[in-house]
């Protein structure tokens, strides 16, 4: 669905995903003083949101879009500011790449650093050694350089590595020649360096899943059909706006070329009352840190949103494959890199779907026997990024519950593998290994639970010391203690005190008169496995806390910074947070780290089944008792009681 302009100015058309016809307009701004044309690429271009306070009070403002700019011929990079209604440039930055990073990678560099390596002696005498001489069959993967080394400073790197793909069908990916790197300089066209660290055989075994035959047995059998069906057609409704409207839950549904989607203005009805829980919530960044040390390795460390632009892989997803049941699909409007219109087509999948039962009793005085099945809203889309694939799982439950879940899939990152003494990597196949990795990602939550002034409390199990007030030593209670300053709300989860984040707003009580509001469950999993001054520790110190908050600045929204690609390190969260702002009783931001360790398994080759990662907002104390006592019993033919219960005839 393409979002056509608006009537007039409102919250949702002021939030709204860019249009083809803005996308346009400002790209005309940019060529038209000269700021876009041969030779510069689009690295990014979004809407650059106006501030929340100013929005909320009425002051809704023409729309202005944010474009990275980058000029490979002369490595110059801009971040420009536009507002196509006024047909005006609003601020230019020229973007000092040594001190504030660069802009996010474009795609004409990966062709550009394949061509470049090719021609490259250095690297052609290392894969002569190893008796690869066939240009045709070795890939150059390009890669974010991370930290820049010595004498990198300024300059826009990309780190590579090679495979040997057999013939155009085959996955590459089973053939790493390992203890190879090129450093090639994009902007310069030049290789720098070759790192030849060690020589280990290529991995010969192939891992063609795609191709039926490879498997050598026929598909299995006895897979009967499950069909889902709404005959009356789903419960929701979805404007030109991205409004989305579904049992008492309303949220815009936005698309980012950086986040991906975007959720905006997410409120819940309660009797007559319309009741705001969030702001806005996004996946503001992931990073994918590898525990390889060896000089070839280092600096494998991928920021996936600062570096690669998520959401710009966006799938076009195919109904009975990656969605199924009574799906409405949204399409992903873009920006290409000549700052043309892109639009992924069916990028967002939307639907409801059973989710098992969401309240049962049978009394055993009253005889009363009674349940309600529950069932979610899903707003999903998926993204695949080099070697893996991720899915993006948004689910609204009629409880009030909100959870974002992670699915990860796709082929593993591989390597070779040295032998069983190895301490950094798996063997999936023979000689074949894949590096220990996390994926760690950067809920970026705007809370506004009952309006824009919250707290957030962490909440846990404590044991009573045995005494006059436990004198059998069997009691427990719970404890909470306010997190009022940034620096007390950087904090660690603890599974074995079953430790959450109590988000209220202290203004507002419920019928017992405790402040309303909504728990942040964690999963609880490491946060990030590196020295306090390894490089990457620097770069992503999001990721060494489960919990941040901060308060709202409407340019504070990427938790490692603006520019990802080849910062040193120390911007986003730990630069804001070391003024020690309150975060009490005022507008806030929570950002949430959880993610995967993966040890690979021999499982997850070729392709990698899903593993999923998330967390879970559960009303808490938000409303005065269960908000689904109002479902209606299910239909009779729905229930079929068991013989001998006295109940057979309840389904007739």
């Amino acid at each position: 669905m393409t979002t056509p302009a608006h009537a007039g100015p409102t919250l949702a058309g002021a939030l709204a995903s860019p249009r083809p016809d803005e996308i346009t307009a400002t790209s005309a701004v940019l060529k038209r003083e000269g700021l876009l044309g041969p030779g510069v690429h689009v690295s990014y271009l979004g809407l650059a949101e106006q501030d929340k306070r100013e929005l909320l009070a009425g002051g809704i403002a023409p729309r202005r879009f944010r474009a990275l700019l980058l000029d490979m011929e002369s490595g110059l990079s801009r971040d420009v500011v536009i507002c196509p209604g006024e047909d005006r440039v609003v601020s230019e930055h020229l973007i000092d790449t040594a001190d504030e990073g660069h802009v996010p990678i474009v795609a004409a560099e990966f062709a550009l650093v394949e061509e470049v390596v090719h021609q490259d002696e250095r690297w052609l005498a290392a894969m002569r050694r190893r008796g690869l001489t066939d240009l045709t069959q070795l890939r150059v993967n390009p890669l974010s350089a991370g930290a820049p080394a010595p004498g990198e400073e300024g300059r826009r790197i990309q780190r590579c590595f090679t495979f040997v793909q057999k013939s155009p069908d085959d996955l590459g990916w089973a053939h790493p020649v390992d203890g190879v790197t090129v450093v090639v300089d994009v902007v310069a066209r030049e290789v720098l360096d070759v790192v030849d660290h060690v020589d280990l055989p290529v991995p010969a075994e192939d891992g063609n899943f795609h191709d039926p035959a490879w498997l050598g047995r026929p598909p299995r059998t006895g897979l009967r059909p499950i069909e889902v069906s709404q005959p009356q057609g789903p419960s929701f409704t979805v404007d030109e706006d991205g409004v989305l409207r579904w049992l008492g839950w309303t949220l815009q549904v936005c698309f980012d070329q950086r986040e991906g989607l975007v959720l905006r203005n997410i409120t819940i009805d309660d009797a007559d009352r319309r009741r705001p829980v969030l702001y806005r919530a996004s996946l503001a960044e992931m990073v994918v840190p590898y525990g390889d040390p060896s000089r070839q390795r280092w600096f494998q460390n991928f920021f996936d949103c600062g570096e690669y632009l998520l959401g710009g892989y966006a799938n076009s997803l195919e109904l009975g494959c990656d969605c199924v049941g009574e799906i409405t699909y949204l399409d992903a409007v873009l920006a290409d890199a000549a700052g043309d219109v892109h639009t992924v087509a069916q990028a967002i999948c939307i639907h409801e779907e059973d989710a098992g039962i969401l309240w049962k009793h049978s009394d055993i005085w009253n005889g009363s026997t009674d349940s309600r099945r529950n069932r979610r809203l899903v707003v999903s889309f998926f993204a695949t990024v080099g070697n893996y694939d991720y899915g993006f799982y948004w689910y609204f439950s009629l409880d009030g519950a909100i959870e974002l879940e992670v699915k990860a899939t796709g082929v593993v990152f591989t390597s070779a593998y040295p032998g069983p003494e190895h301490p950094y990597a798996s063997e999936l196949a023979p000689g074949l290994g894949a590096p220990y990795h996390q994926h760690l990602f950067s809920a970026r939550l705007d809370t506004m639970v009952d309006g824009t002034a919250n707290s957030v409390a962490e909440v846990e199990a404590a044991l009573v010391p045995r005494g006059p007030r436990n004198p059998t030593g069997s009691g427990f209670t719970r404890t909470l203690t306010r997190l009022r300053t940034e620096s007390e709300a950087a904090r660690l989860a603890d599974n074995t005190r079953n430790r959450s984040w109590l988000i209220t707003n202290p203004s507002v009580a419920n019928r017992l008169g405790n402040p309303v509001g909504y728990m942040l469950h964690p999963e609880g999993g490491p946060v990030l496995l590196a020295d306090e001054d390894a490089d990457i520790s620097r770069r992503a110190a999001f990721a060494t806390r489960h919990l941040w908050v901060t308060p709202y600045a409407v340019d504070e929204k990427y938790p490692a910074g603006d520019l990802v690609n080849m910062h040193p390190g120390g911007a986003g969260l730990p630069a804001w947070t070391a003024a020690d702002r309150s975060v009490d009783d005022t507008d806030i931001v929570l950002w949430h780290t959880f993610g995967l360790t993966h040890f690979p398994r021999p499982e997850d080759w070729p392709v990698m089944p899903v593993d999923t990662t998330g967390f879970v907002l559960k009303p808490y104390g938000f409303f005065d008792r269960n908000p689904a006592l109002d479902l209606p019993a299910p239909a009779g033919h729905h229930c079929h009681p068991a013989p001998g219960t006295g109940r057979e005839g309840d389904g007739a």
